[in-house]
């Protein structure tokens, strides 16, 4: 098989496309060395590359601008469909993790579409992301021989707005790194400086995450709990967050924004944490809460989208648009020591459902009954 993937995801820090892509392909290298991987950064490389923080690595400069052309995010796009375009090798499949496929030369194309936010909620996102998907993205998803989707949640929706237009959709679980997402605490866990006890967030900063509506719920809780468990806020800094920021500020002392940490980091956290908060409006999957749970954390999780599929019976449910139910959770599971247990113990029974092995595996024979 001459597998071609569009690997440009991977030139940014890693959030959720990107973790899933880069999960997916050193499983796909390790359960199938034999198949011939060609990777597509806007040029065809045999070499897989992942962003680093590490200084000098990670972009691999001569090719950055790929990513980061300052004509905006329209211009970029187009560029990259261009460059798909010139390269002429034809491949026997086309695996596009990120929504909408380029013009890569291919016998069979297979597209993973994440969720519907773009169409069914567009005041989400940037306008320029919006404008460059609604141009796009319907137009280009029909040429997909297989939609992948992350939840049955998702794949109901693509039934639903595709019309039956591609009646070929599959849904395949994501999964977690049982190397690094575990309960056993570790000697790199204590050389972290975190507060003893805290609340934790994961997830870009960005108005479907719904912080506004958790930093609301943080203010409602009783001051001794305010002054015992902090809050920690990790993820990418997004769009659209300007009223987040500002309530930031003011709780400034017990509230910290601590930026786009490494995996090993964020393992870290999640096993020390008294609980993760993930007050989503909506999502495709919800890697965090899975993270979480098998890392030992009780989760605190909308009642949402995809939530209740991944989480099941581990999570605890609340309505993300009632500030009220997200401080009655976290209340909850902070201060009720038979309810903490048994989340923790069903999250890490949960959690074993999952893995990128099983996910991968999955992908692969999917791609198999594509070609045939």
């Amino acid at each position: 098989m001459k597998l071609v993937i569009n690997t440009i995801p991977l030139l940014s820090p890693l959030t959720g496309v990107g973790h899933y892509l880069h999960n997916l392909l050193i499983e796909f290298q390790r359960l199938r060395p034999e198949i011939e991987y060609t990777f597509y950064y806007g040029y065809l490389g045999k070499r897989l590359k992942v962003y680093t923080q590490r200084e000098g690595t990670g972009f691999y400069r001569a090719k950055e601008w790929v990513q980061k052309i300052p004509m905006g995010f329209h211009t970029a796009q187009k560029v990259k469909h261009v460059l798909a375009r010139i390269n002429l090798t034809k491949f026997d499949l086309y695996f596009e993790p990120n929504f909408i496929p380029l013009d890569i030369r291919s016998k069979r194309i297979v597209a993973t579409v994440h969720d519907f936010s773009f169409h069914l909620y567009p005041e989400w996102h940037p306008k320029e992301r919006i404008d460059f998907f609604s141009r796009n993205f319907f137009k280009q998803i029909e040429r997909a021989d297989l939609i992948i989707t992350g939840s049955r949640y998702i794949e109901r929706e693509a039934t639903d707005l595709l019309n039956g237009k591609n009646s070929k959709i599959l849904t395949i679980y994501y999964g977690y790194d049982p190397v690094l997402f575990h309960a056993q605490k570790e000697v790199e866990d204590e050389k972290l400086k975190f507060p003893n006890n805290y609340i934790l967030f994961v997830g870009s900063i960005e108005p479907r995450k719904n912080l506004l509506g958790l930093l609301k719920a943080y203010l409602l809780l009783p001051e001794y709990v305010k002054k015992e468990f902090q809050l920690l806020l990790i993820g990418y800094k997004g769009w659209g967050n300007q009223e987040m920021v500002e309530l930031m500020e003011r709780l400034k002392g017990s509230v910290h924004y601590l930026g786009y940490l490494n995996n090993e980091e964020l393992a870290a956290l999640y096993r020390g944490a008294s609980c993760l908060v993930f007050p989503s409006f909506y999502e495709g999957f919800g890697l965090p809460p899975l993270e979480a749970m098998a890392c030992g954390c009780p989760v605190v999780v909308s009642n949402v989208a995809s939530l209740p599929e991944v989480c099941g019976e581990a999570g605890y449910y609340v309505d993300p648009y009632c500030v009220e139910s997200i401080a009655e959770g976290i209340y909850k599971v902070l201060t009720e020591d038979t309810l903490r247990k048994d989340l923790i113990q069903k999250g890490l029974e949960r959690a074993t459902l999952f893995s990128w092995e099983k996910s991968a595996r999955e992908h692969l024979k999917a791609f198999e009954e594509v070609l045939r």
